[in-house]
């Protein structure tokens, strides 16, 4: 049944006004996925005071263009199917037809270069990739990538791009975790799955971050001022400072120019692969958590739900010691409702700062909406610390998401792990009274850790996995039962105290 609706229009940096032809956001393009179970918004641009009617799977929605030319309005919600069908929008004598439009789920994905990371590299470097790639005749999974440069403002469009179809050809240019991610949902769940990829190389985490969200915390506040100033030796300075190597990388400016003319396009959650170029060679990764606060928070706020999931991937093993703070900083950032975070520091990356395996990540990442938010029962997180007890000499250290019990592991082939019966496990340290380090010897007791050292006879932390990289002959080993890795963990990070000229620890 027609509708009439109105709405008003968020005003985004653009020259709209006095505009003749009918033309909807450039997000919309054949082969795309509408999010399925809650309302879609549609817009676009019109010659001014005209009504605008789009019709898709059996609604009509008619509203008018404001004074600039805008127009937005939201079709109801509706199932997913895989059948492809036309949408049309239509203003007078002027018609727009995009074919091919499925409904389903539609997750978004940013983050830098292992994100950005091609199946096209998965598939040349790995047997397991090739094959993937070569079977990739999935025409429910479309692939949008937004390659938009950064900008001083909010954009109102972007300049092009389309979306695309799954094929063993295609997939070569897909993220490698974003398609592992989007076919474990779509085989377990039988529906569409849509990823729109706006994930940047080499990029921090500020420039995706809206400008409205730099607030809560003195680095944000700080960061919002030296960025309205465009003073990027400050930025790079101030503690939590990062290297931001142009304007193009100022807070805000990525959002400006990739999210904003995206949001509110209809999607289920996000997923987000970062904090490497905040971590490097003379960078702060402290406050990191604060950051991706305030990204959450900017881009619920964009997409105009409070609840909208998001799910990480931690940093892995790496040469530089400011990655194990960033890392921390991870788990600590889970204190966000709506979160969850993906552990990858076991897993061997040959020292190379983009692994290929990008398949027991993205396998792992589908896991946390396959359980949260699809209501499938599986694990979906390894042992996340919790506390420690000191007992004499000897520390016992508990976990969460234990439930099942913990194991020594060893990584077999990628996406198998297997039990070390008694298997001793790496990379445990406590610290004396006078607060050094020395190795441990730690064994798994139930759903506990038992942690001991000849050299420490009076304990007073515990850490594990807090060295940039592990021995090879020693891998972190930790897991769940269920074959996920225990995140790294230090029971009082005042015991590593951190000086972001030389990385170091002690």
């Amino acid at each position: 049944m027609p509708r009439i609706v109105s709405f008003g229009f968020l005003v985004l940096w653009g020259k709209w006004s006095a505009f003749a032809d009918l033309q909807p956001a450039k997000i919309f393009s054949d082969h795309m996925v509408l999010q399925r179970d809650a309302t879609v918004p549609v817009w676009g641009w019109a010659e001014a005071g005209t009504s605008v009617t789009v019709a898709f799977a059996d609604q009509s929605v008619t509203t008018k263009a404001d004074e600039g030319g805008r127009w937005k309005l939201k079709l109801d919600p509706m199932v997913a199917s895989a059948t492809g069908r036309s949408l049309e929008i239509s203003s007078g004598t002027r018609k727009v037809t995009i074919r091919d439009v499925l409904v389903g789920d539609v997750w978004f994905a940013g983050g830098q270069s292992n994100m950005d990371y091609k199946v096209q590299g998965m598939a040349r470097r790995l047997p397991e990739g090739k094959a993937l790639a070569e079977a990739a005749n999935y025409s429910a999974i479309r692939h949008r990538k937004v390659s938009e440069k950064s900008a001083p403002r909010p954009q109102a469009d972007l300049t092009g791009g389309s979306w695309v179809v799954c094929t063993p050809q295609s997939v070569y240019g897909f993220s490698g975790v974003a398609f592992v991610f989007a076919r474990r949902l779509h085989v377990e769940l039988k529906v569409p799955v849509g990823i729109i990829d706006c994930a940047w190389g080499g990029t921090p985490i500020e420039p995706y971050v809206p400008a409205s969200a730099f607030k809560g915390h003195p680095t944000l506040v700080e960061l919002a001022k030296y960025a309205k100033a465009g003073d990027l030796e400050a930025i790079r300075k101030m503690s939590g400072g990062t290297w931001v190597r142009s304007h193009a990388w100022l807070p805000g400016a990525i959002y400006n120019g990739r999210i904003a003319p995206v949001a509110p396009y209809g999607i289920r959650g996000a997923i987000w692969y970062q904090a490497e170029s905040n971590s490097g060679k003379g960078e702060d990764p402290r406050d990191y958590r604060y950051k991706q606060r305030a990204l959450v928070q900017g881009w619920r706020q964009a997409w105009n739900n409070q609840n909208l999931p998001f799910f990480y991937v931690q940093l892995p093993q790496w040469k530089s010691y400011a990655w194990t703070y960033a890392r921390e900083e991870q788990f600590r950032a889970m204190e966000v409702a709506g979160t969850g975070m993906v552990v990858t520091i076991d897993l061997d990356n040959a020292n190379d700062i983009h692994p290929p395996n990008k398949i027991d990540v993205g396998e792992r990442l589908a896991l946390w909406p396959l359980a949260k938010l699809y209501g499938k029962k599986i694990p979906f997180s390894g042992p996340l610390f919790r506390e420690v007890e000191i007992r004499g000499t000897e520390a016992i250290v508990r976990f969460d998401y234990a439930e099942e019990g913990l194991i020594a592991g060893r990584i077999k082939s990628i996406g198998k792990i297997v039990e070390v019966k008694d298997g001793d496990l790496n990379g445990f340290e406590l610290a004396d009274m006078d607060g050094v380090w020395h190795p441990a010897k730690a064994k798994v007791k139930g759903r506990t850790v038992m942690v001991k050292s000849l050299q420490v006879k009076q304990p007073v932390a515990v850490r594990y996995a807090c060295h940039p990289e592990a021995p090879e002959d020693r891998p972190w080993n930790l897991y769940g039962k269920s074959g996920l890795p225990a995140s790294p963990f230090c029971s009082d990070w005042g015991k590593m105290p951190y000086d972001p000229a030389e990385n170091p620890m002690r």
